[in-house]
């Protein structure tokens, strides 16, 4: 299967469950687990590729100038990390079928599900770091929700914000640290980055780098001091904790630093801060999950634990070390999915995680106990099992590590945190399931069906078939390992079995196993002293430092914005005039190449009279129609000198746009008080006027600085001028600027604008319902109403026009490519044909006659356009490539066909919407607003004229 694909399923796949939402709870989960299945099988078709060494590549150039390119590979490590991903996400999507409640949403927490399950496929498949961190941030996202599912919970949506504030925080921080590498190695591809060891480790720039990036993986997989997030996630459901933190989530840091373990380590600052990090939580983490009473907060500090056993590991450098990392992730994978899912069942048939209220659930629960019990024993490191495997191997390289030139420092830190590890292991097992039977059980605990226990017991198997047959794991994981080392060691020669005889990681796994039951027995003492003793409270800490950053930013930001527009003008405007005046000041402006030229009559008297309005609009302003009258005057002069100036393409636009404006204005009006009240003080009025004079001489003398000397540089106008025809099959270089070179632009433009009608939409509505509506409704006008609100001539006069206008709008949209015209004035040219129907005959009449939703019109509009970009995709073109070619139909002779029109129609259809929508939006508040109720288009009504007419007769 094509990586492109593997990657796409989750995300189109989580449309489904949505949709199967009313279809039950099995048709949900069955289409997840059918999404999952599928890619799951599409990953095992490139197995042989992988098992034979090749690295499976896909490519397609997504953004060449920015060197975001949609690359894809898929080695040794993407595999295994991958097959974690979906192969235990297909247990979990089976187990949460039956875990969750028929008040859960099923299609919505599925859709969640594959979203996650996307990103995390994403992460581990990209071949740019740029493509890396999309997918990187969409975990973060998608975990969010996933975490805060329960909504109901304060702790969930606590937990949920408190995972996003920390990892988004590591995310925005691993974005410099990849940004840096790129740039030092002259390439995103993770491929290229690779092969650069030696460069990356002499720049200067390495240590910044990594330690950017170690902050985005320590605050992913929860390193200390980062650790705190992880138990407050469990306030998930419990399929959304087994599967972050047994394959997913937490796993993403650790494969990234994997994944970049040829390049960032061997270095005394990699095997310092990564070792020492790794050792801190290992031991922190363990100790924390012995005094927990909560299950699933035991497993969590747990996981915790052993994230920092695999973060050591890496840490230390060493292709041996590699290994047991990379085998101690699988293992791990195993047995706390298996233990996260038990616990799950204990509280699905308890009702309570809590274990000081369990105990007995071995006769109650007898396949509960011993799924629970195999997989806690692995996680101890008790031989035959697993995780013993991995714990010698991580004990017998530790026992090699030097730390800080202690060479005792690394193997007693990691015994201490194996001895707590065994002894919270060990309390799991004796305090839930054995002891003697309660009667105070919240509800009577008894094993479940199949469908819960069945998703573990799979796991508990690989934990028992490892464990006791290694040398079937061994080929995979060395395979993993040298796609870990990159070419850089090559990978060790040890064997994986249960016995390598009386050495030193033997003893040290001896006293763990000891040490963690002389533990249990001390527990409750021990427990005593672990209350009693002060320690600081990693949830007090983070709250305290939110709390005092929002305290400062809104110390320093609110003196700054305080809701006055004037402020924010004044403080922009002086920011803009001070450094131009240091650039003008420092700067080199060298003798003037052109002459002016005499101005000519009429436009001496148009810049008059746009001087005039300007003047009169600001000692006028507080006049609200007379201003609006101005600004009317001002934008029809300002579209004479475009026309003056021979650019009649904004001529066009300016007028139409003025227009539509001016009447939208007029509108919003007669909602507003007559006169603008004073809320300046002198002192802020000279002010502004100072910084309006200032601004207004720097911008008359970088006008005319340019206007008399050439172009130091060729300006890019000649290049549009050039290929305007050649590149776009146009002869109007403004529209072809607008739908072919500048396309981008155009399409965000139509965006912005849809998005603007939606706001003046929105905001009309919550009015209507808000105490803005009583006021409407008593609303009173000053003064009687004309007797003609409708005039005979004002409807006959508009339904003429309104053909006319929609034919000159046709017109003006076909010329467009060649001549001044084009979607964007085509749309206002309609948009005023529309409106003046409302003027003519009221917004009554005309809404009652609207056949067509605006909302849907923007959509299309943006639909076409965003269509249109995307069908260059298919001839290997970047987003909004247009092409065009030339046709003959008989009779007609040779015209021009251009993709080009197919994205000035979703121009068009946008533009229309977006103003029509406005337009509508103030309708209903006028509606609201005592007009009076006509099913005619006029104030006389015709029919009754003809009755009266008869009956004269």
């Amino acid at each position: 299967m094509s990586l492109f694909i593997l990657v796409a399923l989750p995300f189109l796949g989580a449309l489904l469950p949505g949709l199967m939402n009313s279809a039950g709870r099995s048709a949900c989960a069955g289409v997840t687990f059918t999404v999952s299945l599928t890619a799951f099988i599409g990953l095992l078709t490139n197995l042989p590729s992988v098992l034979a060494g090749e690295v499976v590549t896909a490519r397609v150039d997504w953004m060449p100038v920015l060197g975001l390119n949609f690359t894809l590979m898929l080695d040794g490590l993407g595999f295994f990390f991958a097959l974690l991903i979906l192969g235990i996400g297909l247990l979990i999507i089976a187990y949460g079928r039956n875990y969750l409640s028929r008040e859960d949403n099923m299609g919505q927490f599925f859709t969640y599900l594959l979203l996650f399950q996307g990103a995390m496929v994403g992460i581990v498949l990209s071949d740019n770091v740029l493509l890396l961190l999309i997918f990187w941030e969409l975990t973060s996202l998608s975990s969010f929700l996933l975490i805060g599912y329960w909504k109901h919970l304060p702790e969930g949506r606590q937990g949920a914000r408190m995972a996003l504030t920390v990892t988004g925080m590591g995310g925005l921080a691993m974005i410099g640290g990849m940004l840096i590498l790129g740039q030092i190695v002259g390439s995103y591809d993770l491929s290229v980055i690779l092969q650069n060891r030696e460069l990356i480790q002499a720049d200067p720039l390495y240590l910044p780098a990594l330690i950017l990036i170690l902050l985005g993986c320590f605050t992913k997989s929860a390193q200390f001091p980062f650790h705190f997030w992880l138990p407050h996630a469990m306030a998930a459901p419990t399929p959304v904790s087994a599967y972050l933190h047994s394959a997913t989530m937490v796993k993403a840091g650790i494969f990234l630093m994997a994944r970049m373990w040829p390049v960032l380590s061997g270095t005394p600052e990699w095997f310092v801060i990564v070792t020492t990090a790794g050792l801190v939580t290992m031991c922190i983490g363990a100790v924390i999950a012995l005094f927990k009473h909560d299950l699933k907060a035991l497993l969590a500090f747990s996981t915790v634990s052993h994230l920092g056993l695999i973060t050591m590991l890496l840490g230390t450098g060493t292709a041996f070390g590699a290994m047991a990392a990379m085998f101690h992730i699988l293992n791990h994978a195993t047995f706390k999915a298996a233990l996260f899912m038990s616990a799950g069942i204990i509280d699905h048939e308890a009702h309570t995680r809590d274990i000081r209220r369990l105990g007995g659930l071995r006769t109650l629960m007898p396949v509960t106990f011993v799924i629970a019990t195999l997989a806690a024993l692995s996680m101890a490191g008790i031989p035959l099992l697993n995780g013993f495997l991995s714990k010698e191997m991580m004990l017998e390289e530790a026992n090699h590590t030097v730390l800080f030139n202690v060479p005792w420092l690394v193997p007693v830190l990691a015994t201490v945190g194996s001895v707590f590890s065994a002894a919270y292991c060990f309390r799991l097992i004796g305090h839930t399931f054995f002891g003697p039977v309660r009667d105070d059980y919240p509800a009577k605990p008894h094993d479940p069906p199949a469908g819960l226990w069945m998703p573990p017991a799979i796991l508990v198997v690989l934990v028992v078939v490892i464990g006791v047959a290694p040398f079937l794991a061994e080929p995979f994981v060395k395979l993993v390992t040298a796609s870990v080392l990159g070419g850089e060691a090559e990978v060790p020669k040890a064997y994986f079995k249960i016995w390598h005889g009386l050495v030193p990681a033997l003893y040290m796994s001896i006293i763990a196993t000891v040490g963690g039951l002389i533990l249990l027995m001390v527990f409750k003492p021990a427990l005593r002293i672990w209350d009693g003793a002060p320690r600081p409270e990693a949830k007090v800490i983070f709250e305290a430092i939110v709390e005092a950053a929002a305290t400062l930013a809104q110390k320093l930001i609110l003196p700054l914005h305080n809701g006055a527009f004037s402020r924010y003008a004044a403080i922009g405007s002086v920011a803009i005039i001070g450094a131009g005046f240091h650039a003008w000041s420092t700067g080199q402006v060298g003798p003037a190449t052109r002459t002016a030229q005499a101005a000519d009559p009429v436009a001496i008297a148009g810049w008059g009279m746009l001087v005039a309005a300007t003047v009169g609009l600001v000692f006028l302003h507080r006049n609200r129609l007379l201003s609006l009258i101005l600004i009317g005057i001002v934008g029809l002069m300002v579209s004479i000198g475009f026309v003056f100036f021979s650019a009649p393409d904004l001529a066009m636009t300016q007028f139409t746009v003025e227009v539509v404006t001016i009447i939208l204005l007029l509108l919003a009006l007669n909602f507003l008080p007559k006169t603008t009240p004073v809320e300046s003080s002198v002192l802020r009025r000279v002010r502004d006027v100072a910084v309006a004079v200032a601004g207004g001489v720097a911008t008359f003398g970088i006008a005319y600085h340019f206007l008399l000397r050439d172009a130091v540089t060729t300006p890019i106008s000649e290049f549009h001028l050039a290929n305007s025809y050649k590149g776009g099959g146009g002869t109007n270089v403004v529209n072809v600027i607008l739908v072919d070179f500048r396309g981008f632009d155009t399409y965000g433009e139509i965006i912005v604008l849809g998005i603007a009608a939606l706001l003046i939409y929105a905001l009309t509505q919550s009015l209507l319902g808000g105490p803005v509506r009583a006021r409407l409704l008593n609303r009173k006008p000053d003064q009687p109403r004309a007797g003609d609100m409708h005039p005979m001539m004002m409807v006959v006069l508009t339904r003429v026009i309104m053909p006319v206008v929609m034919m000159v709008g046709f017109y003006i949209f076909l010329r467009g490519h060649n001549e001044p015209g084009g979607g964007f004035i085509a749309g206002l040219i309609v948009s005023i044909g529309v409106v003046m129907q409302y003027m003519a005959s009221g917004f009554n009449w005309a809404s009652a006659r609207l056949h067509y939703p605006y909302h849907g019109v923007i959509g299309a509009g943006v639909l076409v356009a965003g269509l249109t970009g995307i069908g260059s995709w298919f001839v290997n073109k970047p987003f909004l490539t247009s092409d065009f070619t030339y046709v003959r139909i008989p009779p007609f002779e040779k015209f021009e066909l251009a993709t080009a029109a197919l994205f000035d129609v979703g121009v068009f259809l946008a533009v229309v919407g977006a103003v029509m929508l406005s337009l509508e939006s103030f309708s209903r508040l006028a509606r609201r607003a005592h007009e009076p109720e006509t099913e005619h288009p006029m104030d006389i009504d015709p029919s009754r004229d003809v009755e009266d007419a008869k009956g004269a007769v």
